[in-house]
């Protein structure tokens, strides 16, 4: 068995303003990164997303890569911490930059580490098939002056080396993963992994807990994105743990998929009765009383854009 390689202790791709560090699942050989719940910025050097990996007799199974080639070094770190035993596979949730930066360090600091997402996810490096705001080489341009010098020149797109369709399973040292496809929900590759014999979910941006979910995109489809929070909510065995996207773990499966669920409801419901009665976006939007939720981090940022696009998708479903 080949063994991880060891790493530099300083970060090649710049050191974090900030101690990362990452967390144990009780009783099991899970561990995860938390982000901040706020948008990318210099401030946090754009770790807001999550990030996660499983420890096997055989190697590392990683699910997501985080948003920088330093953040996603730093994760490799927190590996070689734990185990010296090689990165088999990373399994990415989706692409979007939050979560996809980072596997540039597991490209280039592994032994063959697979990257594995859901197929649908080529489509984010086929310019022809993009709208606006989901463009890669925009993004990547946008985080490249937002995330300086986290994101730079040098900073590249890591394409996946396998596709998986509606699912898929892998064992890893008699551990056996599970992945599923949830989308298109908040992105069209929306993707869950669950690792059975420990009760763990990742599940990536189908769940958000402690702020404001991301809908502002051409590529949401929030009908299709509560069809799959109640999947989770029905799986047999019951999980008894999950890692979401963003926000805070937890042993709570239900109450981790209530927040996100709610909102979108909220959003699809207000949104709704506007398409329906032929009332403008602004009246809406200016109307609806979103005092659950105006505190909460990336408000401000997001939700005003959520609801807009919500009001389009339900001008859709209503006509």
């Amino acid at each position: 068995m080949t063994a991880g390689p060891a790493l530099a202790e300083s970060n090649p791709y710049g050191e974090l303003p900030f101690d990362f560090q990452v967390q144990k699942v009780p009783e099991a050989p899970v561990y995860y990164a938390r982000g901040f719940s706020a948008v990318p910025d210099s401030d946090n050097a754009g770790h807001t997303s999550n990030a996660g990996f499983v420890v096997t007799e055989e190697g590392v199974v990683v699910f997501d890569a985080l948003g920088t080639p330093a953040l996603g070094y730093a994760l490799l770190q927190e590996i070689r911490k734990v185990t010296d035993k090689p990165v088999r596979r990373v399994v990415v949730s989706h692409y979007h930059a939050d979560h996809i930066y980072g596997l540039q360090a597991f490209r280039e600091h592994t032994e063959g580490a697979e990257v594995w997402a859901q197929r649908l996810t080529k489509d984010y490096f086929d310019p022809q098939r993009f709208k606006k705001g989901e463009d890669a080489d925009r993004r990547l341009a946008q985080r490249r002056e937002a995330l300086s010098p986290w994101v730079d020149e040098d900073t590249y797109l890591v394409e996946p080396d396998h596709l998986f369709g509606e699912k898929a399973s892998f064992e890893v040292g008699e551990t056996t993963f599970e992945l599923r496809h949830m989308g298109p929900a908040h992105a069209p590759g929306d993707s869950i992994m669950v690792v059975p014999e420990m009760g763990v979910v990742f599940g990536g941006d189908i769940i958000y807990r402690g702020r404001i979910p991301f809908l502002d995109s051409p590529k949401v489809d929030t009908k299709r994105w509560q069809e799959g929070l109640a999947y989770l909510t029905r799986m047999e065995p019951k999980p008894t743990f999950i890692i979401p996207g963003h926000g805070e773990a937890s042993a709570n499966v239900q109450e981790a998929v209530d927040f996100t669920s709610t909102y979108l409801g909220f959003v699809r419901n207000t949104m709704g009765t506007a398409a329906r009665n032929f009332r403008s976006f602004a009246q809406a939007y200016e109307q609806a009383d979103w005092s659950k939720y105006e505190g909460m981090p990336a408000f401000e940022a997001s939700n005003r854009g959520n609801a807009y696009r919500v009001y389009l998708e339900m001008e859709e479903e209503v006509f």
